[in-house]
Parts: C-alpha cells; structure tokens; sequence
C-alpha cells in the first residue's frame, strides 16, 4: 500500500494534510471533554440534593424507631418521622433524576461537538486519500511490471488538459502515435506526477526531474 507520493512536495502536502486532519480531530474531542465536564458541572447541585436527603431520612427513621419504643403513644409519636422520612427520600429520588439527565445530556452534547466537525472533515479528506491511495497502488504495478510508458501517456492524453498537452506537443496524439519518445515520456511523466509517482529511472526526462 502507498500511503504518500513519490514527489517530495505532494508528499509534504500530504503528511501535513493528514496531520491537520489528526490536529482537528483531537482539537474537536478536546472541546467536546470540556463540554461534557461543564456540562457535568450542572449535576452537583442534585447530588448535593440526593447525599444530603438520604442522610436526613436515614436520621428521621433512626429517630422514629428511637421513640417507637415509648409505651402507649409511641407508634403514634414515631408516625410523623416516619412520614418525614419518605418526604426526604422523594427528595433523594428527585435529586438522582437530576444528575442522570445531566448526565445523559452531557454525553449527547459532547458527542454532538465532536462528531458534527469530525465527519465533516473525515468525509470530505478520507475519499481524497483512499482515491489517491487506489490510483497510486495501480499506476504502481504496472511500473513494477516495467509495462511500457505509452499507457501512461495514452492516460494523460485522456485526462490532462489540453493547454496542458499543448505544452508538451502540438499534436500530442500524432507524436504518441508515431511513438515519439521524447513526447511520449513526457506525456506519461504527466499522467505519472498527477497519481503521485516517478517514472523509471532510465525513462525519466529532464523536464521531469527538473520540475
């Protein structure tokens, strides 16, 4: 697999476009952390609410059962720190709503902060470089295989522009059609840098290597 060009500077564009698109990512979930710890921030309140209602209906019964043992009017006495107690926990339950929808919604809106941008970028940059990564894979068997430049330069015939191919020739089809050599290395040169690759050596034209 040919993750990056052959040619120095597409190969600098590449690293440094993937590196930014490594940067964003960790930018994005670093903003969605501090979100999520903000966020979370908003649940304190409810289990201050639940710590302290559970310790106050744990009081209130213990104080209930306390005088429950006093002959004749004790269960009437006990009664209402009974009735105390449930009040408290009702408090306490109410308390622990609050944080698990603080919680659930610190993690829908940490999640929103970074998947939004991440996709964004990870769907616009991913298809470039597996698109890169196909084409180069190819166009580097077949110089591999040492297969014959004329397919290159046929490709760039193809695909280049043609104030591209006029640079090269001004009858850029009849010079591959004559096999011309020089037109011909150039032209494959062309289709060649555009996947990210070097021709062989030993059909490597000064223009290209120049450039």
């Amino acid at each position: 697999m040919m993750l990056y060009a052959d040619l120095p500077a597409r190969r600098t564009r590449q690293v440094a476009g993937d590196l930014l698109v490594v940067g964003w990512i960790a930018l994005w979930i670093w903003l969605a952390r501090t979100v999520h710890a903000a966020t979370l921030a908003l649940a304190v309140p409810g289990r201050e609410i639940d710590g302290a209602s559970r310790g106050l209906a744990d009081r209130l019964r213990d104080a209930g059962g306390a005088v429950s043992g006093i002959p004749l009017v004790g269960d009437d006495v006990a009664r209402p720190f009974d009735g105390a107690g449930g009040a408290a926990d009702r408090l306490a339950a109410a308390g622990r709503s609050q944080v698990d929808a603080v919680d659930t919604l610190a993690f829908w809106l940490g999640l929103a902060v970074a998947l939004v941008p991440i996709l964004l970028v990870v769907a616009f940059h991913v298809p470039l470089r597996v698109r890169f990564v196909r084409r180069a894979a190819a166009g580097r068997r077949f110089l591999d295989s040492r297969a014959d430049l004329d397919l290159f330069a046929l490709r760039a015939m193809a695909h280049q522009p043609l104030h591209v191919l006029a640079r090269i020739s001004e009858d850029p089809a009849g010079a591959w059609r004559d096999r011309d050599p020089v037109v011909v290395r150039e032209l494959a040169c062309l289709e060649l840098r555009s996947v990210g690759l070097r021709p062989p050596a030993q059909s490597r034209p000064r223009a290209f290597r120049d450039r």
